[in-house]
């Protein structure tokens, strides 16, 4: 079966989002332009590093080229994910770049394979290769995107004060306690 690539060159939406409670979330990456929605299934860290890179991408973007980076991502997109969700395929290998002709950051999401990806696939056309995700995205939805996906990663269990792991609703065992006592998560 040949390699399917899904190109949004001017997405109206690109977000990260969950679905289900803090400790059994599951995220995504949406892509909307006009009436095509393509969502992709990633983990949590990988939606952290994204948002990182993006950033560090901005800046060094303005550092080279002298471009106006968005300190913010003005009118952030705060709306929950398009339903029906439905998952085209779960993130293995992501690319990052600089597109200098239509001065847009391109993101490209790769499914996971079983055969290692050969980073010439990543940004390119070639037939042989996973499916991707590729999306261009100006630099204020760049700014927005990341704002937006570091404050879904930071939205899970609040950490315990003391040794740092998640609490969930019913506490957790500390190992900093060497088990001893049961921590609770604070409720308000």
């Amino acid at each position: 079966m040949s390699r399917v690539i899904h190109v949004f060159r001017q997405p109206e939406r690109f977000i990260a989002g969950t679905v289900g409670e803090p400790g059994d979330r599951s995220f995504y990456l949406q892509a909307i332009e006009d009436a095509r929605t393509v969502s992709v299934l990633l983990e949590k860290q990988q939606v952290s590093v994204l948002a990182e890179r993006i950033s560090a991408l901005l800046q060094e973007v303005a550092r080279r080229f002298g471009s106006d980076v968005p300190t913010s991502g003005a009118n952030a997109d705060a709306d929950p994910l398009a339903v029906p969700l439905e998952e085209e395929f779960r993130v293995g290998t992501m690319g990052l770049g600089w597109d200098a002709d239509s001065r847009s950051i391109v993101v490209e999401l790769l499914a996971v394979t079983e055969e290692e990806v050969d980073e010439s696939v990543v940004l390119d056309d070639t037939e042989e290769g996973p499916d991707a995700l590729r999306v261009f995205l100006s630099p204020m939805q760049a700014r927005a995107f990341a704002e937006r996906a570091e404050k879904v990663v930071s939205a899970g269990r609040p950490p315990c004060p003391l040794c740092a792991e998640p609490l969930d609703p019913a506490g957790h065992v500390c190992v900093r306690l060497n088990g001893y006592h049961q921590r609770t998560a604070i409720t308000d």
